[in-house]
């Protein structure tokens, strides 16, 4: 989708603070300004009582930029916001996979993994992911009021990946949802992976494989500004083969990120989102999950 934002710009307005006189040629020949009870006006220059005839009226709302979408290509740790919330970190490692394994990573998941079409539910009404998903872990995974039933048995590759993920990144994962992008029309919109099987300040391990796309990435909104996305900060980070992106500390509780559709020729895209599930409490109780970094 085209971006149709502009610069925002809140104007003044100018107002009369006298009747404008009107031009007219006195008899003579020479010109000048007659106002309308017939008197000869001053010229534009030498305004006969030193004022001017019109004042400028401040604008009621101070003018706000729409800030420019910030990319993040090159490797690196980035803090990308701190907040009551706590932290909120990225870290980027493009090749995370070198080509050649990536390539036949991809082949292997992309013939032999159960993909399928999983139906979700917004304001209540059903439709269909425009995407093909599995889940793998000893627990459920409900998101968006519809559950993925534990799936215990995983593929080797995967458990493979899974301690190469963990080993660089410093974290355990006991559960993965893959997602497959079939081509540019499948996509995934404005959301946090925020549920409360998560517990708090989550860690997300996304490996991705395939086609590149932009992962984009929006800055949730202060209370004031009643839900309102206009304003806030945005990043976009493009996502290439064998990528590996990890989203540390408040990052789920403050931001929000989406895979949009793109009008114009991509390949498949397989991304792995390894993360840690808990239990959930029975309901009326809180949840006793520990700080997590």
């Amino acid at each position: 989708m085209s971006d149709k934002r502009q610069r925002a710009r809140v104007q003044g307005s100018w107002a009369a603070s006298r009747p404008k006189p009107a031009f007219r040629a006195p008899a003579g020949g020479a010109g000048g300004f007659v106002g309308s009870n017939g008197a000869p006006q001053s010229l534009p220059g030498s305004w006969g009582d030193g004022r001017s005839a019109f004042e400028f009226h401040q604008p009621a709302k101070p003018v706000r930029e729409i800030p420019a979408e910030k990319p993040i290509e090159k490797a690196g740790d980035y803090e990308i916001s701190q907040g009551p919330s706590g932290v909120s970190r990225l870290r980027l490692l493009p090749g995370f996979l070198p080509q050649a394994e990536a390539d036949w990573v991809f082949s292997k998941l992309f013939a032999e993994l159960p993909w399928s079409q999983k139906t979700n539910f917004k304001q209540g009404e059903a439709y269909e992911e425009p995407r093909l998903t599995c889940w793998y872990g000893e627990l459920p995974y409900t998101y968006s009021h519809s559950t993925m039933q534990a799936n215990p048995q995983w593929h080797p590759v995967l458990s493979d990946l899974r301690e190469t993920v963990e080993q660089v990144s410093g974290h355990s994962f006991n559960s993965l949802l893959c997602n497959l992008y079939r081509d540019g029309k499948d996509s995934i919109a404005w959301h946090s992976d925020s549920e409360p099987s998560l517990g708090r300040h989550p860690v997300i391990a996304s490996l991705s494989l395939g086609d590149t796309r932009c992962f984009s990435m929006r800055k949730n909104p202060a209370p004031e500004e009643n839900g309102d996305y206009t304003y806030v900060e945005r990043l976009r980070i493009p996502l290439s083969h064998g990528t590996l992106l990890l989203m540390e500390g408040a990052t789920q509780e403050d931001w929000q990120h989406q895979v949009a559709k793109e009008y114009h020729d991509r390949g498949p895209r397989i991304n792995l989102t390894f993360r840690t599930i808990y239990p959930e409490p029975p309901a009326g109780r809180a949840p006793r999950h520990g700080p997590r970094s």
